[in-house]
């Protein structure tokens, strides 16, 4: 019968019922899969214990199937268990996978055979054995409240403690990438005192966001129509290092976290939580939220996986233009400028002009000769 755990509940779960024969390490975090790996080595191996005779790597697109399996089927040395692991499967070829249904079916008691890719296709029959008798670990991107988890976790695990805006603005800054947040709370943990909690500014202090370059910024230029603006905007990030996936991941979680607040604020919920997230004074929010209408924000998110296919499949622009494209749409129709009519020269304030003097108008009366 087929066993499923979150990837965050992974240890407990250990604790609670020992290690297996069969894992299927599954998910397109690879923070996740790598940091899941690490718990059934520790458990099945111990923290200290001398491994190198009992723990072997392979990968699905350079590896024979005969030498996992040999692997796999051998006693362990000076050990209780031995652990086999087998990346990248997502890359074995179908017909080499089914070399692997016997040994699903059997699989050695003394071994842990782990199985780890970022998706396994449910039609072919060897990945349909392994999720029947496998524990399935998922390591799928983390939600929202998941992250915010995630995030105090690993904080508390290093010494430090962090306010509800650093974690905010952490999450923006590491983008959907766990490595580069773990790297970013690992430079806070060196940086910041211990004792003392970690502010938003602290963040950014040690993150290297240019100032006006953030996500926040990029929100507020597409709700105000500057297409220039948010293509200084992209241009800088770029310039700074930011690959344009990670920006697209950024902007991303930004909309889903501003389509939360308008249903929470439709639902009666205050200003207060929405000027938090968006770092802006309560009384400019709703004029904010009015920026983005429901059915803009639909359109949007079907922009977003158009987007995100041309990025990671490739296509005839370059993913900088990619980008620029999409801001592009979101930016929408801009800001007509005044006329020639319509630009008028202020009058002269009755203060400046010279005593005696009639009011100066710049209307031209044009009168017909009869």
């Amino acid at each position: 019968m087929s066993t499923s755990v979150m990837s965050m509940e992974l240890p407990q779960s250990l604790a609670r019922s020992g290690v297996m024969p069969l894992y299927a390490v599954v998910g397109e975090e690879d923070y996740l899969r790598d940091s899941s790996v690490a718990a059934l080595r520790t458990a099945a191996l111990g923290a200290g214990a001398e491994s190198g005779f009992n723990y072997d790597i392979f990968h699905g697109d350079d590896s024979s199937i005969a030498d996992v399996l040999a692997c796999a089927a051998e006693i362990p040395v000076f050990a209780e268990r031995r652990v086999v692991v087998y990346k990248s499967v997502e890359k074995l070829p179908a017909r080499e996978g089914e070399k692997l249904l016997s040994y699903l079916a059997s699989p050695n008691e003394t071994t842990t055979f782990i199985v780890v890719g970022a998706k396994l296709d449910g039609r072919l029959k060897w990945t349909q054995a392994l999720t029947k008798r496998a524990v399935t670990v998922n390591c799928a991107p983390l939600r929202d409240a998941q992250l915010s988890a995630w995030i105090r976790q690993e904080a508390a695990a290093l010494g430090v403690r962090m306010q509800e805006d650093a974690i905010q603005l952490l999450k923006e800054v590491g983008g959907e990438s766990l490595y580069a947040v773990k790297r970013e709370l690992e430079k806070l943990a060196a940086y910041v005192p211990s004792g003392r909690t970690v502010q938003s500014s602290d963040v950014e202090a040690l993150s290297g966001t240019e100032p006006g370059a953030s996500v926040f910024d990029l929100m507020n230029a597409i709700g105000a129509h500057d297409h220039g603006r948010a293509f200084r905007i992209l241009a800088r990030n770029v310039e700074n290092g930011e690959a344009p996936l990670r920006i697209l991941g950024a902007l991303v979680w930004q909309y889903r976290r501003l389509w939360k607040l308008k249903e929470q604020l439709k639902a009666g919920g205050r200003e207060g939580e929405a000027a938090r997230t968006f770092r802006m004074d309560p009384s400019r929010v709703r004029g904010f939220l009015a920026q983005f209408p429901d059915d803009q924000m639909t359109q949007a998110f079907e922009w977003f996986l158009e987007t995100d296919s041309k990025l990671k499949g490739g296509s005839g622009s370059t993913p900088v233009r990619v980008m620029e494209d999409l801001l592009f749409r979101l930016c929408g129709k801009p800001s007509k400028p005044a006329s020639a009519a319509q630009r008028v020269q202020p009058a002269v304030p009755p203060a400046s002009r010279p005593s005696g003097s009639r009011p100066v108008s710049n209307v031209r009366t044009v009168t017909r000769k009869r």
